[in-house]
Order: structure tokens, then C-alpha cells, then sequence
């Protein structure tokens, strides 16, 4: 049973951590580490970290012996939650206890958690598998009622049918939606309206050591998929459940492309992360230009019209015979990874010896590959209004990249963004 707090009721359904000093406003990390500068500081001002509740929906989903995945009970009841029972509790997770999952339902995102009991029940063949979530329409929030999903699958299990809980949190937090006629009210995720501060990824609260998993488990890899993802390029990364920390993965992978340069990447596609997709999601993705997804489906490897790289475990590879050469890691590629671990090492010594308390490795993660994108897109800029708009090898070291083995990269990346600029760079190969 779920134990009655007399706590106001807001405290029932919000995980409240104790003070963090690494931490800013509403639980949001304060970034403080410039990636090439120490003793820049960025500090967040708190109206423009201020967000409102907008839960849309919340539900219970149930695996039935008979029927399979199944939407069990929702609030409210008229919402269309089609493909949210396969979203919810992801292909394979019949083989693990517990799991939590982001995805997109539209234009909305969910969190959901998911939970498996053994029972002795020969109707529900030994084992009783529910998971508890909620839609809205930014993912920024979500992460605030992951111990109240939790604790609430765990009830569902134990005591079904018992919604109360999750009623009195509906009726607590729902959005106050425009009437049906006006249309969904969607918030579409781009830099334009979540970008208030500094940029979308800093208003999410990662759990701790997210990005230096990212880092330990792909390592110099990541500037292969660094440039996947400026280049707005399709990726999918598979991984058979447990999917939350592949979930990351995708979050991670979006912190990648951080600009925050005004008027870049405008007329770009939009960087859509999807986070956990399935089949019910194949029709969806063939309109889609950009985005960044994670799956436990092996099948979505043979549909290769619907990405245009594939990550399993730590293998990146593409079928564009046009990207196959930014799969080879260059020198410089190299050396900004050793910059990289060179300044994670630096801030972890400084932690260990007690002289920095204030700034963590997933800032510095963030901030290392913002400041290398500002530093190419205003070289960029400024050669692009310059009188003779021609990028020369010295342009592309002063970038940190490599003038040859970067070219097929620099080709992709002015034409996708639109720079009408001139590229001589010598080939090594002629006199």
C-alpha cells in the first residue's frame, strides 16, 4: 500500500532531493565549467529556468496473457493513447524487474516505469508486468515524477486496480489544454522556444554521471557521432532493455550539437530526439529528416531507408556510401578527445583534493562541445560576410579541425547550413 503523507500534496508526487550545491533552481545543474576557458562561469537566473507543470495524461499499461500489451486505465478517459501500451513497456522486457522509458506519443513525451512481479498465478503464467506513465508536452519536467512513477508500478503490482493515487496526481497537475476544437496543444521541441537560457539540454536534470557514462562507454567514438548529429543525420541506437540508460544515450548524443550562436541552425532540421521508438513507430519516422532514437528491436537494422546510422553497443556504422569516411576518426578528432579527457581528469583531481565543489563533469561535457560548434559556426559566419568568402586550411585548423581529413565533413556541414562559401583546401595527394 502506499503510505499517506501529511505532507501538502505536491510533496506526494515530487521527488525532492536534498540541496545540491551543484545544483541550481528547481534541481537544475548550475553550468559552470567552460570547456576551454576555467574561469568563465555561466550562472542560471531563475525566471528563466521557471517552467510550469503540463501533465497531459497519465496511465497504467498491463501485460495480458491473452492480449498482450495493454492500456489498463487512463486519465483522461477520452485521450487517444494509441501505441502507448508497446511505448511503455518496451520489446524484451519481460526478462528484467524494472525499467523506466522516455518516448514520444505525437507531440507530446512520456516517461513511463515500468515494473515485473513474480506471482503464483496460473492466469498471469508467474509473473505480473505493469508500467505507470505520463505524457506532456515538453520532456524538460519529466524527470521530476520518476520516483512517484516508481513507487506507483510497484503499487499497481502489488494492489491493482487502486487509481487513486494517480487520480488525485492527474487532477493536481493536468495542463489546461485549449478546447478540442482549437487542436492539441503541442510545444515543439526547437531552440527557438526552449533556448531561453542557454541552451535546451542544461534544463534537464541527468542523473548523476549520465554524460561520463556516455564518454567511458563510446570514448573517441564520440566524435564520430558528434558530427553525425551536427550534420542532422538519422541515428539509431539499439540496445535490448534495460532502455532507460540507452534512453540517456539519446539525450546525451543531442547534447552534441549544442549552438549557442544566434541565427545558427535556423534552416536546419530540427534535432528531434524520439528517445524510445518500435514498429508502431515505422510510419512516423519515414517523414521524419533528423532525429535521435533508441530501440530493442533488431528488425529496425534491416529498414535502412529509416536511419542513416546505426549504433549497436559501441559499433557506429552507415549505409550512406557518402558518410562512410566520417566513421574514420582523423588526428584531429583524436586530439580533441585527449583535450577532452585531459580536462575531466583535471576537474575530477580538483574534486579529489577538495578545491572545486561547484562544477561536475556533465558540464563540462556540455560546454566542451558548444564552445568547439560556436568556435567552427563563427568562423564560418564571419569568413561567410567576409569580401572573399573563401575557407582555407588555416580557417579549418583555427576550428580544431583537420584541413584534409575533415573536408567530406566541412562539405556536408556548409551545405546543410546553408553557407555559401568557397573550400580550398589543398589535396595532399597532387603537387
Amino acid at each position: 500500500m502506499v503510505k499517506q503523507s501529511d505532507r501538502a500534496p505536491l510533496l506526494d508526487w515530487e521527488e525532492i532531493p536534498p540541496p545540491d550545491p551543484k545544483q541550481g533552481p528547481n534541481g537544475l545543474r548550475t553550468p559552470t565549467v567552460n570547456a576551454f576557458d576555467p574561469n568563465v562561469r555561466f550562472f542560471a537566473v531563475k525566471d528563466q529556468w521557471e517552467e510550469k507543470d503540463q501533465i497531459v495524461a497519465v496511465f497504467v499499461v498491463t501485460f495480458d496473457t491473452r492480449s498482450g500489451n495493454m492500456v489498463e486505465w487512463c486519465l483522461p478517459h477520452d485521450i487517444n493513447l494509441d501505441g502507448v501500451e508497446f511505448k511503455s513497456m518496451a520489446s524484451g522486457s519481460h526478462r528484467i524487474t524494472n525499467d523506466f522509458i522516455y518516448f514520444r506519443k505525437g507531440c507530446y513525451f512520456g516517461l513511463a516505469c515500468f515494473a515485473n512481479m513474480p506471482v503464483e498465478s496460473e492466469l498471469e503464467r508467474g509473473a505480473r508486468m505493469k508500467s505507470v506513465g505520463i505524457l506532456c508536452p515538453s520532456y524538460t519536467l519529466l524527470y521530476r515524477y520518476m520516483h512517484f512513477l516508481e513507487n506507483q508500478v510497484r503499487h499497481q503490482l502489488q494492489c491493482p486496480g487502486q487509481y487513486s493515487p494517480l487520480e488525485a496526481f492527474y487532477e493536481d497537475k493536468r495542463a489546461v489544454l485549449p478546447p478540442a476544437g482549437n487542436g492539441p496543444s503541442c510545444l515543439t521541441w526547437s531552440v527557438t522556444n526552449i533556448n531561453r537560457c542557454m541552451h535546451a539540454e542544461m534544463k534537464i536534470t541527468h542523473p548523476a554521471g549520465c554524460m561520463s557514462q556516455f564518454i567511458q562507454f563510446f570514448g573517441e567514438q564520440i566524435m564520430v557521432l558528434w558530427k553525425f548529429v551536427l550534420l542532422r543525420k538519422r541515428l539509431l541506437i539499439f540496445s535490448p532493455p534495460p532502455v532507460g540508460v540507452v534512453c540517456y544515450r539519446v539525450y546525451c548524443c543531442c547534447c552534441l550539437a549544442n549552438v549557442s550562436l544566434p541565427g545558427i541552425g535556423v534552416s536546419v532540421p530540427e534535432l528531434r530526439p524520439f528517445f524510445y521508438i518500435n514498429v508502431a513507430d515505422i510510419a512516423a519516422l519515414q517523414t521524419e529528416m533528423s532525429y535521435v532514437a533508441c530501440t530493442t528491436e533488431k528488425i529496425f537494422e534491416e529498414k535502412k531507408d529509416l536511419y542513416d546510422v546505426y549504433i549497436d553497443n559501441q559499433n557506429v556504422k552507415t549505409h550512406r556510401s557518402h558518410l562512410q569516411s566520417l566513421l574514420r576518426l582523423n588526428a584531429s578528432d583524436k586530439e580533441k578527445y585527449r583535450k577532452l579527457s585531459e580536462q575531466r581528469q583535471m576537474l575530477l583531481y580538483s574534486q579529489e583534493v577538495g578545491e572545486d565543489y561547484t562544477s561536475n563533469e556533465e558540464d563540462l561535457f556540455i560546454l566542451f562541445f558548444m564552445e568547439l560548434n560556436n568556435r567552427i559556426f563563427q568562423t564560418l559566419s564571419e569568413v561567410a560576410g567576409s569580401i572573399d568568402p573563401t575557407l582555407t586550411a588555416d580557417h579549418v585548423r583555427a576550428m580544431g579541425l583537420d584541413p584534409q581529413g575533415d573536408r567530406s565533413f566541412l562539405v556536408d556541414l556548409l551545405e546543410v547550413y546553408g553557407f555559401d562559401i568557397t573550400l580550398v583546401i589543398d589535396n595532399p595527394c597532387c603537387p
